[in-house]
């Protein structure tokens, strides 16, 4: 038996990559935050001035449609009085 055959199982690399990763966490963590942070600023603000910009298309909807309903209305409160007066 060769000294190249002796390889340890997978799980011996998975506890060391995970040993490695909790001993670099406070300092990488910490550095990954602070470099995120704008482009989460950036996000943020992008999604809250398309659902600002949404809101106001839907009031601007609303409001249109409201003014077709009155005048629907309108049109057929003239027309039933009209059909009235020639009865």
């Amino acid at each position: 038996m060769a000294l190249t055959d002796l390889k340890p199982k997978s799980s011996v690399w998975t506890g060391i990559a995970i040993g490695v990763g909790l001993l670099l966490a406070p300092v990488v963590v910490p550095v990954v935050a602070a470099s995120m942070r704008p482009l989460m600023k950036a996000v943020i603000r992008n999604g809250y001035l398309v659902y600002e910009r949404g809101r106001e298309m839907l009031e601007e909807v609303t409001e249109m449609t409201e003014d077709i309903i009155a005048e629907v209305k309108s049109e057929i409160e003239t027309e039933l009085s009209a059909r009235d007066v020639e009865e």
